[in-house]
């Protein structure tokens, strides 16, 4: 491949581009100013003869206006046929390339551009090709079921524009893109756009390109320059709790997390909604109408959170995200390039977290060697971290409100009257008391989560298991009563297993376990104990219905080991028996 060589030493705009003054016009209403570096690089180049290109940048450095500004500049509006083809691998990018064609050539009135993906009435995308259209944004999907119905022609396509090429492989478009590119002209340009250089990406440019120049913005297979990449490791039992306490940490974080299935994102999004979190789930599972209410939601920032697969969330270009958060990582190191690559975006600053366990050490060393890039090794935030930022940002809040002195003086005097018998401390502290309590309540009597490759770890895991020495103190717990015991085979950590199953997230203290042959009795911290109670009867111990209630007085007395010990004799005499 040619290597592109690009060196400017002023600040220069659309204008030294040679871009034409209705694309102009249009883009500085849009707020462009200055191109970005992959503008500055293809824009020219594409604008000044017919290439082949190959471009490696991030995801949010301006491809769509570095490929879609040419492609808009050389349409001949004469011809109602489709002259250029752009495939994107997921609808939602491929709504948002044709929605920001459409804003670049706001002011060429004739330009006809269309849409064509899955998910939506392909007899409305048949009817609109009928008229006629100068450019195409497709799904390759979509694409090769119209070409079947012999409904679209390519054969008139002069320029072929591959966006995120290797996404499109990852999702298994290598059958229909070599369907698609058979059907268009020989003598057509490629472009051909990507994040990362696998092996199969640079397949397709050997066989579909023709001597591309190779555009790299940053260094290939890179992360993006401005994204800051922290590890938090951590138990496995604590991954939730540490999501939790990351986003109690930032008041205005606005990100992705991403699992490794839909289950677990929906279980993750759940709990999370029910903590008190503005979070959803984007899987799999869920309708395209509900996919749609989920991202409108995002997109206005409706929520914080979305709770995502790598699946359901190819393709989404949303901006101004300050965190992406890997719940769990992925097996390949490309995919979290993509991930950490959301964030971060047009010269932005941004977050990439990753939540581990030592077990998952190996990957973290292998994203470093391909992002060029070390992990900062973080301590999970304190409850006392926390709720000094959170503190500051309730003030913060204060200070920049902006008061309509108009609206509220009528209601002043009635609020001083009310309020005249506090001082100014007093009022403060009651002010910050009731919009502040909530954390200072959770996180009173919350256990610090000790990184597993802290220097604290071995301090505070030493405290930590002199406090869990301690003697419990049984006033704090409810005595509960289960229908299963040893002849069930079950064991105490059987009980403190199904706690956790139905109490997700949640750190539920448990008591005193005494187990009989065909009953047990445990103790639950008071405030969880009618929830685990509740949602244990919905479940069953080796196909056993459970039943469960609160243990009277006498039941919560130490348990006799008698029926343990009569239950160990039964056992000893039918081994006898069968010795026999």
């Amino acid at each position: 491949m040619l290597k592109w060589c690009h060196s400017i030493h002023y600040m220069i705009t659309f204008e030294n581009l040679s871009v034409s003054p209705l694309i102009l016009k249009a883009l500085y209403e849009l707020g462009f100013e200055h191109p970005m570096p992959v503008q500055e690089q293809v824009i020219p180049l594409l604008l000044e003869k017919t290439t082949d290109i190959v471009a490696l940048a991030q995801t949010g450095t301006g491809k769509t206006a570095a490929f879609g500004i040419p492609v808009i500049q050389h349409t001949d509006l004469e011809q109602i046929v489709p002259q250029a083809l752009i495939l994107s691998p997921t609808r939602e990018l491929c709504m948002q390339i044709a929605d920001d064609l459409q804003d670049y050539s706001k002011y060429i009135d004739r330009l006809r551009v269309l849409a064509v993906y899955g998910g939506a009435s392909i007899e409305q995308q048949i009817k609109a090709l009928t008229k006629g259209v100068h450019i195409i944004v497709a799904t390759p999907g979509r694409l090769c079921d119209l070409i079947k119905r012999r409904k679209v022609s390519l054969r008139q396509v002069k320029r072929v524009i591959l966006d995120e090429a290797d996404e499109m492989l990852n999702m298994g478009f290598v059958d229909s893109l070599n369907e698609i590119l058979a059907q268009v002209p020989q003598e057509r340009s490629t472009l051909l756009f990507s994040a990362t250089m696998p092996k199969e990406v640079a397949d397709i440019s050997r066989k579909y390109m023709n001597s591309p120049v190779e555009i790299t913005i940053g260094k290939k297979n890179a992360g993006a320059e401005n994204v800051k990449h922290i590890c938090y490791t951590v138990h496995a039992r604590d991954k939730y709790q540490t999501l939790k306490r990351i986003a109690d940490f930032n008041p205005n974080i606005y990100g992705i997390v991403f699992c490794r299935t839909r289950i677990e994102t929906q279980e993750i999004a759940d709990s999370l909604i029910r903590d008190g979190y503005s979070a959803d789930s984007l899987h799999g599972d869920l309708s395209q109408a509900q996919r749609d209410y989920v991202m409108q939601k995002f997109r206005n920032h409706n929520i914080q959170l979305l709770v995502a697969t790598d699946v359901a969330a190819r393709g989404l270009d949303v901006d101004n995200l300050t965190h992406v958060i890997n719940y769990n990582l992925p097996d390949d190191a490309e995919v979290y390039t993509h991930r950490s690559g959301r964030t971060g975006r047009a010269g932005k600053p941004g977050i990439s977290i990753a939540i581990v366990n030592l077990r998952e050490k190996h990957l973290i060393r292998r994203i470093e060697n391909m992002i060029h890039k070390e992990f900062e090794i973080a301590d999970v935030p304190t409850g006392r971290n926390i709720c000094e930022k959170q503190l500051f940002h309730l003030i913060d809040r204060v200070e920049k409100v902006e008061v309509d002195h108009a609206q509220i003086e009528s209601y002043l005097p009635a609020i001083y009257r009310k309020l005249e018998w506090l001082d100014k401390q007093e009022l403060i502290q009651r002010f910050v008391s009731l919009e502040f309590n909530r954390f200072l309540t959770y996180y009173r009597d919350a256990v610090d989560i000790v990184s597993e490759m802290s220097p604290e770890r071995g301090k505070k895991a030493r405290q930590n298991k002199e406090d869990r020495s301690k003697p419990v103190d049984d006033a704090n717990f409810t005595r509960l009563y289960i229908n299963i015991g040893r002849k069930d085979r079950l064991a105490p950590q059987h009980i403190i297993e199904m706690i956790n199953e139905v109490m997700p997230g949640e750190r539920v203290p448990v008591g005193k376990i005494d187990l009989f042959d065909t009953y047990s009795y445990f103790g639950v911290a008071a405030p969880y104990a009618t929830q685990v109670m509740n949602e244990l009867q919905q479940m069953a111990y080796r196909d056993r219905p459970l039943k469960l209630g609160i243990a009277d007085e006498n039941s919560a007395r130490p348990a006799s080991r008698k029926p343990d010990r009569q239950y160990a004799g039964n056992r000893n005499k039918k081994k006898e028996k069968r010795r026999r």
